[in-house]
């Protein structure tokens, strides 16, 4: 019965086909037209930050691509940008392709080893690579942060026209840096650098360039665009007018909005009902112990979190818009997903902090906060509230790091699936490349992708596509996961954690409230050493001893300062060493002269 629906329904298709103008049949595309992609990537959205997976901010456009395609409720990244970055792009895992952290907290112990490059190294291809070799125009619009050097930046590894951030972020209104590790917001067009206009907010920016890019070009050939947005990650900054949409919605403070998550994930079967809820760090701040005026400040600071999501839900739908006007987006594939869980950096309370704030024009403030000039950011009490139902946040492998959303829709995807199945970032290209019919062979001289096509997961031939004996891993400057079908084992390192290996049910605990070590030691013993497989298998190196995360990234900046101004310490040096030269020679003349009176 389902195949005789399936036949009328496709007859009646054709049928209202054969009734529209003829300039819109020439603008649809045909079924033998390879799809096109658009891999939309968010910048440090929790699991739940999109209202179709329970969050406070409307976005009506990624909640319309959830309802015409797939949502996954147990897909994860690795806890930081770039490692997420290489992985999403080649479909390998990060240490593999050379970029196993970031360049801001690496340890000089470990810079330059192989797979601590912080480089696409030789023989890593990404998806534009190798969907370029098969005929699609690549584009990118957003951040890179994979390698700065010569033949680093996307140009050299498959896009066609880019316009592209190489750093962890920037400004969102002007093109500037956010933190002392940066002089300026190193900004690049097709492997120059790019002028971006006086005037702009990042958003729109981005998706006014890649819709530049996908019109400029030969409409008869499919287009790969990858968008990676500057939102939500440090500075949070929104306009005005979708802030002002969340006035008072965050008034009851983190710990409610931490349970209201908690209870919505319950409800919509994300999270089973019998889980153990696990409310904020003890070294959390509660609510009610800040003063008015600071409780003022940190809930308007989710005010304009949330404005920022809207307001890049706002120009996604304005992408979507542009493609169905070129008769395109019913063979548009789109995936968007996040690289990590949320931020939970507080910036403007670092020591020194203030001085570099005001020297380059921002503020920590109610007024105008995420406006122009306002260095915003949410907080660890924040962060680990909305990582509900996992716990704690970017930097770290435990859920609330490493689950994020992600939605699949477009051909070849059916309309209104939830897949609870593990999945991980790599293998978001595997299963693109297979959707547009491009395989994932490895060419001679290059290396292997190491994730899994999500299609039997997608046509509905699988419930999941890792069994219970696989294993997958993942290590980030020493936070470290391992999963094998329900079973997770992590491993988080000061100040936060404590560096000790755990066993959870990450299924029935996602907040990882039971340790389940000491009453499963045969299976924690078991999946210790499958992580000690990976971990050779994939070139993880061991830290050097006493490194903390927090402490390295203040050393690297501090390093990177004296590095921009060794031309002005220089010259105070040579000054100071010629105005003690000088005094030295005047008070040996004077002495001189003292002694030639007394003759």
């Amino acid at each position: 019965m389902r195949d005789v629906f399936r036949k009328c329904l496709a007859a009646a298709i054709l049928s209202l086909a054969s009734l529209l103008p003829a300039s819109a049949q020439q603008q649809a595309p045909t079924a033998a037209r390879r799809p096109n992609i658009i891999l939309i990537l968010v910048d440090d959205a929790a699991f739940m930050d999109f209202g179709v997976y329970g969050g406070e901010a409307h976005t009506p456009n990624i909640d319309r691509l959830a309802a015409s395609g797939a949502m996954m409720t147990n897909y994860h990244t690795s806890p930081l940008c770039s490692p997420s970055r290489a992985m999403l792009l080649t479909g390998m895992d990060s240490h593999r392709t050379g970029v196993s952290t970031i360049e801001e907290v690496l340890p000089p112990e470990l810079k330059g080893k192989p797979g601590y490059t912080l480089r696409l190294e030789p023989g890593v291809l990404t998806i534009a690579d190798r969907l370029k070799a098969d005929g699609y125009r690549t584009l990118m619009s957003g951040k890179w942060h994979l390698g700065h050097g010569e033949g680093d930046l996307p140009n050299r590894h498959g896009f066609d026209r880019s316009l592209a951030l190489d750093a962890s972020g920037a400004d969102n209104w002007a093109a500037k840096a956010y933190m002392p590790y940066y002089k300026d917001a190193p900004w690049f067009e097709d492997g120059a650098p790019a002028k971006l206009p006086d005037e702009f907010y990042s958003s729109e920016l981005l998706v006014d360039r890649l819709i530049q890019y996908i019109d400029e070009g030969d409409r008869s050939a499919p287009y790969f665009g990858y968008l990676a947005f500057q939102a939500v990650h440090i500075p949070v900054q929104a306009p005005k007018e979708f802030s002002d949409h969340y006035a008072g919605k965050f008034d009851a403070g983190w710990e409610s909005t931490r349970r209201a998550r908690w209870d919505r994930a319950v409800a919509s079967g994300i999270v089973p009902a019998e889980a153990p809820f696990a409310t904020l760090p003890a070294n959390a701040r509660g609510w009610l112990s800040l003063s008015a005026n600071e409780q003022a400040k940190y809930a308007r600071a989710m005010e304009v979190y949330s404005g920022m999501i809207e307001a890049m839900d706002q120009h996604i739908g304005r992408l979507m818009d542009h493609i169905a006007s070129r008769g395109e987006l019913d063979n548009t594939i789109f995936v968007i997903t996040s690289d990590n869980g949320p931020e939970p950096s507080d910036p403007a309370h670092e020591p020194w902090m203030d001085v570099w704030m005001a020297l380059n024009g921002y503020s920590w403030k109610l007024e105008g906060m995420g406006e122009r000039g306002s260095l915003g950011f949410i907080g660890p009490e924040w962060a680990s509230a909305i990582s509900a139902p996992g716990s704690l946040y970017k930097f770290y492998a435990s859920d609330g790091g490493l689950r994020v959303p992600m939605i699949i829709a477009g051909p070849g995807v059916p309309a209104g699936e939830r897949h609870a199945g593990l999945t991980f970032v790599s293998d978001i290209t595997p299963t693109l490349l297979e959707l547009a019919g491009a395989g994932t062979a490895t060419p001679e001289g290059a290396r292997p992708i190491t994730g899994r096509s999500l299609l039997p997961l997608l046509a509905g031939q699988a419930d999941r596509i890792y069994g219970p004996a696989d294993t997958v891993g993942v290590e980030v400057s020493g936070n470290a996961a391992l999963f094998r079908d329900n079973w997770k084992i992590v491993r988080n390192m000061p100040p936060v954690g404590d560096g000790k290996w755990r066993l959870y049910d990450h299924i029935k605990d996602p907040a990882e409230v039971n340790d389940l070590s000491a009453s499963m030691p045969d299976l924690f013993k078991a999946m210790l050493a499958d992580y000690g497989a990976y971990a050779t298998r994939s070139g993880v190196l061991a830290l050097p001893d006493g490194y903390q995360v927090e402490r390295q990234v203040r050393l690297n900046a501090i390093a990177r300062q004296l590095s921009f101004q060794a031309g002005a310490l220089i010259a105070i040096g040579v000054g100071l060493v010629a105005a003690l030269s000088l005094l030295i020679f005047r008070l040996l003349r004077r002495r001189k002269r003292k002694r030639a009176a007394r003759v």
